[in-house]
């Protein structure tokens, strides 16, 4: 018999938080709670709102969950968005505490998605599931020569929206019947944050 896994998705945006629950690949439930200019100004870091973000995921499982799971027996995983990290290859990483301390600390900048795996593990715990992200942010497979800016001082570093930008290529490839690493695509992510890759 085929294992069917229950994953919780978070994905912490500047102005709001995506919720999403997965039933073996299939989308079951899911929700973008909006917040407002007003409601973030009462904190001054990034990593002081994960207390009200929390908030809103447990109401978002309370509703969505079953009260077995609900009582912790229902998720096999949880995801966040990855945030501001040392440079990456793309893919899944397990959340841990060193992670933790640098996204909490900003120690490679201040963004909303630094609150993902924070807020990921804090589900996580609560169910005994583990808690991953992927595609941070800050993928970095930039060739040497991609690196440079024509200006001496400044080298490019790679920080763009991985996460969507890697989905969609895949998407599109599949849907030309391709692998991903054999496509040579043009991705557009707009949203509050824009990028092109």
């Amino acid at each position: 018999m085929r294992a069917v896994y229950n994953i919780f998705v978070v994905n912490p945006g500047s102005t709001s938080t995506k919720l999403s629950l997965f039933r073996d690949g299939e989308q079951t439930a899911s929700v973008t709670i909006r917040h407002s200019a007003e409601e973030l100004s009462r904190f001054v870091r990034v990593a002081d709102q994960a207390a009200f973000r929390e908030a809103h995921i447990r109401e978002f499982l309370d509703v969505h969950l079953s009260p077995a799971a609900a009582a912790g027996a229902g998720l096999d995983a949880v995801v966040g968005r990855g945030g501001l990290l040392r440079p990456l290859a793309s893919g899944v990483y397990a959340v841990n505490d060193t992670m933790i301390e640098d996204l909490s600390a900003a120690r490679y900048g201040e963004h909303a998605s630094n609150l993902g795996a924070v807020l990921a593990r804090a589900v996580a715990a609560g169910f005994g599931c583990p808690a991953f992200i992927v595609d941070p942010v800050v993928v970095d497979e930039l060739d040497a020569a991609s690196r440079y800016s024509g200006i001496p001082q400044i080298t490019r570093r790679s920080i763009f929206h991985a996460l969507n930008q890697k989905a969609v290529a895949r998407r599109v490839a599949a849907a030309m019947g391709r692998r991903y690493e054999e496509c040579r695509l043009i991705v557009a992510h707009l949203g509050g944050g824009i990028t092109v890759g």
